[in-house]
């Protein structure tokens, strides 16, 4: 019988089957043997055991559309990230983390502002124009007051979409407001640290309407690029793209070069300082470990 794992915990794979059956299924040796791991999002073929304890031997993955590394997923068709405007503040150098290995596995991203009801309009505005003028689909949300549902279930609508943002955003209150079945613990946030517990500690597919799924994954503080190198950097930030035959420099890093674009661009307001101050930090960045 062929199935999507919907979730894994500890070395078992709960299988939605074509029979509308969720199975618990043990991955078969084989898998560990090619090196493959099973995914959640993965489209595979299982050996039902016992059909009315419902569970069964997973013994093959379908060919994948794509995985991701962090989170760890199959089959994607975009990723929605969400971060609060406030408590906890957003941190622009994880967000444009996030959005550089969106755009390293060639997933379109969708960035949507929580909690807009707790920021001025003019820190919203900013935020919205900051990203929107990378060519970001940016929407603004408040879980509090059910503000920007409509539009988030436009996005959401045909596709496979991976849900991620650190702790404490709001994520799981939006999930929630998305679908009706599967009500997931929504954590406090902590008033000392301003920081929120992992309420998700597993990714799992989530059924929200026809041909729709969300892919809830735990939260995140920290994410690192891998399998990168400094000169390529400039590539993950598509608002750099315009620029880039422009250049004096064919090859151009748009850091000390002359007659670069993107400088020019910057000094114009064309380019957003924060972003192009975390380029900068992550070309560093990126430098030293190749150094190590």
């Amino acid at each position: 019988m062929q199935g999507k794992i919907i979730k894994g915990i500890a070395g078992f794979y709960y299988v939605y089957g074509a029979d509308e059956m969720l199975y618990e299924c043990k991955a078969k040796g084989i898998f560990r043997k090619d090196n493959q791991k099973p995914l959640v999002g993965d489209n595979v073929e299982i050996t039902v055991l016992d059909k009315q304890e419902h569970t069964g031997n997973l013994i093959r993955i379908l060919p994948r559309k794509n995985s991701l590394i962090r989170p760890a997923v199959a089959n994607v068709d975009q990723a929605f990230v969400i971060f609060a405007m406030e408590n906890p503040k957003p941190n622009f150098m994880l967000l444009d983390r996030f959005l550089i290995m969106m755009e390293q596995s060639d997933v379109p991203a969708v960035i949507c502002f929580n909690k807009k009801d707790l920021a001025s309009e003019q820190e919203v505005t900013e935020l919205y124009e900051t990203y929107k003028n990378c060519g970001y689909h940016v929407i603004l949300s408040s879980a509090l007051e059910k503000e920007g549902l409509e539009e988030i279930h436009e996005i959401l609508k045909g596709k496979t979409t991976v849900v991620a943002g650190p702790s404490g955003v709001g994520k799981s209150s939006l999930t929630n407001l998305l679908q009706g079945e599967v009500q997931m613990e929504t954590g406090e946030i902590s008033k000392k640290l301003k920081r929120g517990r992992h309420t998700t500690r597993h990714s799992q597919v989530i059924p929200v309407g026809e041909n729709t799924f969300l892919m809830d994954t735990p939260g995140f503080s920290s994410l690192y690029l891998t399998d990168m190198e400094e000169q390529d950097l400039k590539d993950y930030f598509p608002e750099f793209r315009k620029y880039d035959e422009e250049c004096r420099f064919q090859g151009c890093r748009h850091i000390h070069e002359p007659g670069c674009r993107v400088k020019e661009a910057l000094e114009n307001g064309k380019i957003s300082r924060i972003r192009y101050e975390d380029y900068l930090s992550l070309y560093e960045e990126l430098k030293e470990k190749r150094r190590y």
